[in-house]
């Protein structure tokens, strides 16, 4: 009896083939196959250029029949990239950290990189120390901070040694490099426009009093009002939700002579309209309402908000980039980077009632 087709695959190069199916194919039987050096499929499944497009369309063809996979974890060991960001946030309730992370994590992809995220429940100093920590064991080779309380200024945290930081929210431009929205000049904006509509003040509901973003937002509006000659009442405090906004809603609808106020956020704002409309004041005929963040839902609020619109996409890819940068280079930047607002009228400002 024949046995010669059934014993095809039980020789030398049967035997090969299932040797490589079982253990997976190597960077030497892809180059085999391809007819090229190891060096050259090296050079392909890293993307290096000035490979000939006809080879290296010859090696992706040997990889994807063999089913070979570059050892990432082998070509890190080699050259010391992981290509791996890690994102350390302290607060992904808030608006603008979700969407930024979204975008640092969008960003990264599209360089090839991939994130790593580390929520810090519980903003201490140690917290953050131990967030670096686990970082380092996880093997990134930068790191973005989305920083908000004054408590974790980047100064009091010890880095791992060469890993590159990028930090968005912060006053830290002269230690690290810093990646920020514009918030000086979008609550200036703000308040210019009311006091433009022919507002005598503005009121203002502030962020908590750790944040840096809220701080910000709060001396801009005094500064605006003092550059314009105006008095600054005391500043209501909230803690970015509507609830809050809410609470300082109720206290501005039994001023009186409250005919504007700009709020430190969108959700804030939310909570303001509806504490107004409540008690029977109308927006924007007896007070005008702006906010800051230019959240999906902000031209569907109950009027349409007029706020300052914050670009976190590009917050985002900023952050990525800066830290990019310092990877290719291998050193460590600083200065700030900081990326526009713009005033985005709607149906909540108007000009003050007549008296």
């Amino acid at each position: 009896m024949d046995n010669s087709d059934n014993t095809a695959g039980d020789g030398p190069a049967g035997d090969g083939t299932a040797r490589r199916r079982k253990r997976g194919a190597s960077m030497g039987d892809v180059a085999r196959l391809a007819g090229v050096s190891a060096q050259t499929v090296s050079r392909v499944s890293n993307g290096y250029e000035g490979v000939v497009e006809t080879t290296r369309q010859q090696v992706l063809a040997a990889m994807k029949e063999l089913g070979y996979r570059p050892n990432s974890a082998a070509r890190a060991l080699k050259s010391g990239r992981f290509h791996t960001i890690g994102v350390i946030t302290f607060n992904l309730s808030t608006t603008g950290n979700t969407r930024t992370v979204e975008a640092i994590a969008t960003s990264a992809a599209q360089e090839g990189y991939a994130t790593t995220l580390l929520p810090v429940a519980v903003p201490t100093q140690d917290s953050v120390r131990g967030a670096f920590t686990r970082l380092g064991e996880l093997a990134v080779d930068g790191i973005v901070i989305l920083m908000e309380v004054h408590l974790l200024d980047a100064a009091t945290v010890a880095l791992p040694p060469r890993t590159h930081v990028v930090v968005a929210d912060s006053n830290a431009g002269d230690r690290y490099r810093v990646v920020d929205t514009d918030q000086a000049g979008g609550a200036h904006a703000a308040v210019q426009h009311l006091l433009d509509l022919g507002h005598r003040t503005v009121w203002h509901v502030a962020g908590p009093a750790e944040s840096f973003a809220a701080e910000r937002r709060v001396t801009a509006w005094r500064d605006a009002l003092r550059t314009n000659g105006r008095a600054a009442p005391e500043p209501l405090r909230g803690d970015w939700s509507a609830e809050s906004g809410y609470r300082a809603g109720t206290v501005l609808a039994d001023q009186p002579d409250c005919t504007a106020v700009f709020v430190a956020n969108d959700q804030m704002a939310l909570g303001v309209l509806r504490a107004l409309h409540e008690r029977g004041r109308r927006v924007p005929d007896d007070i005008s309402v702006v906010g800051f963040d230019d959240i999906p839902e902000a031209a569907s609020f109950l009027p349409p908000l007029t706020t300052v619109h914050q670009d976190f996409s590009e917050v985002g890819r900023q952050c990525v980039q800066s830290v990019l940068q310092q990877i290719r280079n291998d050193q460590e930047e600083t200065g700030t980077t900081l990326v526009a607002t713009r005033l985005v009228v709607r149906d909540s400002t108007a000009p003050p009632p007549i008296s």
